[in-house]
């Protein structure tokens, strides 16, 4: 079987969750047997490596602004895909449900992929969020199947727009920690600090973390990683509130995946502040380094952590409170941590996620062959 991934960045993965899916799950797709294209971004990786562990990659242009980068680009490779049909489509972010007509209408089976609720991003202007929100609402009109990656977002989009979905969550891996040297290359040594690894947006509330954090009594340090694609005044406000704290270190983006691997490894705890859903590959990942993990009190942190962390509010002093606790407590810390592993195994496998997007495929692409001209006709014969 054909299949193609549009909608995202490209592969592999450097960063992001549309990102980690189609490297993780379309080489093992190749793996099976199938064909397995992934359109990527101009720019986005190395443009003359056209292949990746058996995927296809086609290269399409985008214009480089932060309200149309994402459009322009799966708008190119709409084009190209009208042209160079696959047998299954899948399109990642439901931002592009707009440009499902494309596949609609050329008769190609499609799923969108709908992630979180992308719409209440801060870093989105009022308009950008109602587009979003409608484009979301088009998706469940235009798309003949939809894909959640967390039960919470199922829930929603049935309660809320009547859409049931097909459930395919995110995978990761089961690391340990084997260069803890590289820590000295940022002063840090293990146990000694809290982990915080997001983009700088405000929907991830690294804002609340460091508030919360400077009210912590310890000597450990709260590492922050992550930049932001677009340098705006939420990135400035938090350096400007870890500025007066010595103990707040941070990073910016670290993409090598040794050296994140041995900071998350090494953390006391992991801490997470998004709030928008639905399954996050950080918060996996950090799970899968068997780190302790705080999270903000939401379903979609809830539902992946489980027991293996403790949730905070969206409150400063209460968040602080959690913080001490794990500050004041290194046995509930140790206890957590013990269940990260068992918890990822059990829950969050690739196989398991390929398997999900196997079966979705092969029903989408059944549906089609039997609404051909010449299956119809064998099905009318035996009929009669």
């Amino acid at each position: 079987m054909r299949i193609a991934f549009v909608g995202g960045r490209g592969v592999p993965a450097l960063y992001g969750g549309f990102e980690t899916a189609a490297t993780e799950i379309g080489y093992r797709l190749v793996e099976r047997g199938h064909e397995v294209t992934v359109y990527c971004r101009e720019g986005y990786g190395d443009e003359t490596e056209l292949e990746y562990r058996g995927i296809r990659k086609i290269f399409m242009p985008r214009i480089r602004m932060q309200a149309v980068e994402t459009l322009s680009h799966t708008f190119a490779s709409m084009v190209h895909i009208w042209f160079h049909a696959p047998d299954v489509l899948i399109v990642l972010n439901p931002a592009n449900g707009p440009l499902c007509i494309f596949p609609r209408l050329r008769g190609i089976p499609f799923a969108v992929h709908v992630d979180g609720l992308d719409w209440e991003r801060g870093k989105w202007p009022w308009y950008g969020r109602k587009y979003i929100y409608w484009a979301a609402r088009f998706s469940t009109w235009i798309a003949p199947a939809i894909i959640a990656d967390s039960h919470g977002i199922q829930k929603f989009y049935k309660e809320k727009w009547n859409k049931e979905s097909h459930y395919a969550s995110y995978g990761t891996y089961l690391v340990e920690s084997e260069e803890p040297a590289l820590l000295e290359e940022y002063g840090l040594t293990p146990d000694d600090y809290f982990l915080v690894v997001a983009r700088m947006e405000p929907e991830n509330n690294t804002d609340l973390i460091v508030e919360a954090f400077k009210k912590v009594k310890t000597d450990k340090k709260l590492v922050i990683v992550g930049g932001t694609h677009y340098e705006g005044a939420y990135s400035k406000k938090l350096r400007e509130l870890g500025e007066s704290d010595p103990r707040i270190q941070f990073m910016g983006g670290i993409y090598e995946r040794r050296r994140l691997r041995e900071i998350m490894c090494n953390a006391y705890a992991y801490v997470h502040g998004h709030q928008v859903g639905g399954t996050n590959p950080i918060l996996l990942k950090a799970l899968g380094c068997g780190a302790a993990v705080l999270y903000l009190d939401v379903i979609f942190n809830a539902e992946v952590v489980g027991d293996a962390g403790k949730a905070f509010p969206r409150e400063v002093n209460a968040a602080a409170e959690v913080l001490q606790e794990a500050v004041d407590h290194p046995e509930r810390v140790a206890s957590w941590r013990e269940r990260t592993r068992a918890r990822v195994s059990k829950e969050y496998c690739w196989e398991r996620a390929t398997d999900d997007y196997e079966t979705l495929c092969m029903t989408l692409a059944s549906k089609k062959s039997r609404t051909e001209p010449g299956e119809q006709k064998k099905q009318m014969e035996k009929r009669t």
